[in-house]
């Protein structure tokens, strides 16, 4: 069986495909099934993903009329054949000792979810955006949550996960809404057993201001708000509740003051600079 089946998904990304993909077949563990899901591209990433499917024999490219980045996640988790699966964004690349890392923490302690940190690219500058200190270990739904930053960072390409037991749980992405990583995330906390997390590696993050997230819409507006409902209504149902709430305080359309009510924190922004811990 192979170790990892990593699942992509693609859609336009004809700029950043080749660096996320070259991240990906250099990885240090070598057994591992590389699932491209195009999402009916119209611009080169076909034919990149080809060119590097000619190279390299564990690249396997299926084809999909555009039905968004749930859809194909699904797809490729139908068809990975992997003990785990991991995503990643076809935008975004992942330390060269990413999956190799993940898998031996994950194998060393039987765990089901092994996650590691996040740093983020803006404006050429680098971010933690999560960061491991320590391996950890747990079985506690509510110490994951904590371990994890969720449901602040409900992401979904930090991490691997075992394929049975998503399959067993029957845990896949909402399709046609956005942000539908937060209930993915959740119900994966929730229902899988065990968490490790692993230090000292990093899923890289670029904020791509012209991705399908960040361009804003009507429809993101609501599906975010949905899909927020929804995490919290999974959450409070299987007796997790968090305290998790943004105020804003706006002037001439200007957001001055954000105050975030966090678990037992609060957070105070002001004019998205100074940033105050309470």
């Amino acid at each position: 069986m192979t170790k990892i089946s990593v699942i992509i998904p693609v859609y336009n990304s004809e700029k950043f495909l080749k660096k996320c993909l070259d991240s990906i077949i250099n990885q240090t563990l070598n057994d591992i099934e590389i699932i491209c899901i195009d999402d009916g591209s119209t611009d080169k990433s076909l034919r990149i993903l080809n060119n590097f499917a000619d190279k390299d024999n564990r690249i396997t490219i299926i084809n999909q009329k555009n039905s968004g980045p749930s859809a194909a996640r699904n797809k490729g988790i139908e068809n990975a054949k992997g003990e785990y699966i991991g995503f990643v964004d076809s935008d975004d690349w992942i330390d060269l000792d990413f999956y190799e890392k993940l898998y031996n923490s994950a194998k060393k302690h039987d765990a089901d979810v092994a996650v590691c940190g996040i740093k983020r690219l803006r404006s050429c500058k680098w971010k933690y955006h999560l960061k491991i200190e320590k391996e950890e270990f747990t079985t506690d739904t509510n110490k994951k949550l904590v371990l994890c930053d969720v449901p602040d960072k409900c992401y979904v390409w930090n991490k691997i996960y075992k394929l049975q037991k998503l399959i067993e749980k029957n845990i896949n992405f909402e399709q046609g809404v956005y942000f539908e990583d937060r209930c993915f995330t959740a119900e994966v906390l929730v229902y899988l057993k065990s968490l490790v997390t692993v230090p000292d590696v990093y899923y890289n993050y670029w904020t791509n201001h012209n991705s399908i997230v960040k361009t804003k819409s009507d429809k993101k507006i609501q599906d975010s708000k949905y899909t927020k409902e929804k995490m919290m209504k999974f959450l409070n149902d299987h007796d997790i509740h968090i305290i998790h709430k943004i105020k804003k305080f706006k002037l001439f359309g200007l957001t001055y003051l954000k105050i975030k009510y966090y678990r037992d924190k609060k957070e105070i922004k002001l004019f998205n600079i100074i940033k105050i811990n309470v």
